[in-house]
């Protein structure tokens, strides 16, 4: 599991740009220590906007205080600044599936504090270093991973982490690189919860296998509070 400290991959930066690397250092160690915390972050896709206030009061009653609406959700700024709304100091909402400039600016202009995306994108990155907002980008390879990481990602996004073995490959990852912040994402259940942290995980991310479009629209909200509580049971569970 990462230890908290970041390593600064610009150590010829001097005077104000040093200032700057500093401070968005903070902020980042700051949202690690908050979203391993916590350790899980919801991923809603597609989900319907009537579904928000139920949703919402899922979060709160099972404890989860991360969130995500994927940009390529239909309204997906008025989801983000409606789950604001709803959330208010209970969850920090966020905008997941950004994969561009304009799609970092958007998610700010909503509300959201922090941005996700399934890859690097050097512009999101560059946005978001400028407007002191936490990433996690996507990576799955050792050399994306650490080239994210380098790059000032908060958090990497092992996405699919379920491909290359789960809990088997966070192992794996953890012997060359123990100041690697993991959020692992895809494979994610109370049945692995535990042994993704074990190998190594700082925080978990779940997404369609709970907060399908279909499940939301059959209005299945005690159904999905239940399962957020065995995940997240498990993940305490782990003894990380």
């Amino acid at each position: 599991m990462g230890t908290g400290k970041t390593i600064n991959p610009f150590p010829s930066l001097s005077g104000a740009d040093a200032k700057i690397f500093l401070m968005n250092n903070d902020l980042r160690q700051s949202f690690c220590a908050r979203l391993r915390s916590g350790r899980l972050l919801a991923i809603l896709r597609d989900a319907p906007f009537a579904s928000l206030p139920e949703l919402a009061d899922c979060l709160r009653a099972t404890g989860v205080r991360f969130v995500e609406v994927a940009m390529n959700t239909p309204r997906a700024a008025d989801q983000i600044l409606e789950l604001r709304t709803l959330l208010a100091d209970a969850a920090e909402v966020g905008a997941g599936t950004v994969l561009s400039e304009a799609m970092a600016r958007q998610a700010q202009d909503a509300g959201a504090t922090f941005l996700v995306s399934p890859a690097f994108v050097p512009e999101v990155q560059a946005y978001a270093e400028a407007h002191d907002l936490p990433t996690l980008p996507g990576a799955l390879t050792p050399t994306e991973c650490w080239n994210a990481y380098q790059a000032g990602a908060a958090m990497v996004k092992l996405f699919p982490a379920k491909c290359l073995g789960g809990p088997a490959y966070v192992k794996e990852l953890r012997g060359p690189f123990r100041e690697l912040p993991l959020l692992i994402c895809g494979g994610v259940s109370a049945r692995t919860a535990g042994e993704y942290l074990q190998a190594g995980a700082d925080a978990l991310a779940v997404g369609g296998s709970i907060f399908s479009p279909a499940r939301l629209e059959r209005g299945d909200f005690a159904g999905i509070c239940e399962d957020l509580r065995a995940l997240l049971a498990a993940a305490s569970g782990s003894g990380v």
